[in-house]
């Protein structure tokens, strides 16, 4: 049998008026069906990082009828949170992510079931993903988010994701498909995900960027310098609001999807240019073969050039 995990219950917040689940979907009518609605009532679902994505996400999933959430959050608020992270405010500053983002979650529906999960989270998956129905990867670990895809292959849960780039994007890895480390040519699909070291992380990123200079206008809106300073991990990801949370909303949406039984996107997923409003989808193999041989010379260049490396002198 599967060891619990520990957990954290909130109970429901008095209110100054009768709540009323119906009335608060009830302009969902006519997007979602009665059938529907009462899938996403019954649902559950797992939010791994309440951040930026993982907020905006909890937040549609609640207001959209999502019957409970769980939060799986090891970090507190900073106020480096407050530009793009739906439950950093003035006052959630040095608080819990995961508790002060319940709490706000019952403000919005008082009813809603909600727990949450600290540090030792990814270490109790055995237990957690069969309790639920859908799956969030809203993090920025790449050692938990690697644990969280082979586990879930094993018990044979559905992760909904996005790539790990500002822009945003949204996937969807059914039990069937390929992990992304297996799809994105990670260097840690015999490693133990316990003991990564530097290197393999930074890899990790680099073939999440080789893949997002292919099927993606990342390029175009970015710096090669600041690429490159992203990827080895010498200057922080940039993050804007309307990024953050459109990719949470578009992971928010596809987990409806899913919970509705309707046709969701696949593992490779899409990427959305904010900027020209365009869906970039996957590019043909031919010509992802060819773009990808020039991108995994540019991101050679572009790294080595920042950490001095041969091809940067």
């Amino acid at each position: 049998m599967a060891k619990r995990a520990p957990r954290e219950s909130f109970c429901a917040v008095s209110t100054s008026f009768a709540f009323s689940y119906e009335e608060m979907v009830s302009r969902n009518a006519g997007l979602l069906s009665a059938t529907e609605q009462a899938l996403l009532r019954e649902a559950r679902v797992l939010v791994c990082g309440a951040g930026g994505a993982g907020g905006a996400a909890l937040q549609s999933l609640v207001r959209a009828g999502v019957g409970a959430v769980t939060i799986a959050d090891r970090d507190v608020f900073e106020r480096s949170n407050l530009n793009r992270q739906l439950f950093a405010t003035a006052d959630t500053v040095g608080k819990l992510k995961a508790s002060a983002t319940a709490e706000a979650l019952l403000r919005i529906n008082p009813s809603l079931g909600v727990e949450t999960h600290g540090a030792d989270w990814v270490e109790h998956l055995d237990a957690l993903l069969p309790a639920h129905q859908a799956v969030l990867d809203a993090m920025d670990d790449v050692a938990a988010s690697i644990a969280l895809y082979r586990k879930a292959r094993e018990l044979g849960v559905t992760v909904i994701g996005s790539y790990a780039l500002p822009l945003p994007s949204v996937t969807v890895v059914r039990p069937a498909d390929p992990r992304p480390e297996e799809r994105l040519g990670y260097p840690t699909t015999r490693t133990n995900w316990r003991v990564l070291t530097d290197d393999e992380v930074a890899g990790c990123r680099m073939a999440d960027a080789r893949y997002a200079l292919v099927h993606s206008s990342w390029a175009r809106h970015t710096s090669a310098e600041l690429i490159a300073g992203q990827l080895s991990g010498t200057t922080p990801a940039p993050s804007l609001a309307p990024f953050a949370i459109l990719t949470g909303t578009l992971m928010a949406l596809e987990t409806i999807k899913l919970l509705a039984r309707r046709d969701t996107v696949d593992c490779r997923g899409v990427f959305l240019d904010p900027w020209r409003l365009r869906t970039e989808l996957p590019k043909p193999a031919p010509i992802a073969w060819a773009l990808d041989r020039m991108a995994q010379r540019k991101v050679r260049r572009t790294v080595n050039r920042r950490t001095g490396g041969p091809e940067g002198r």
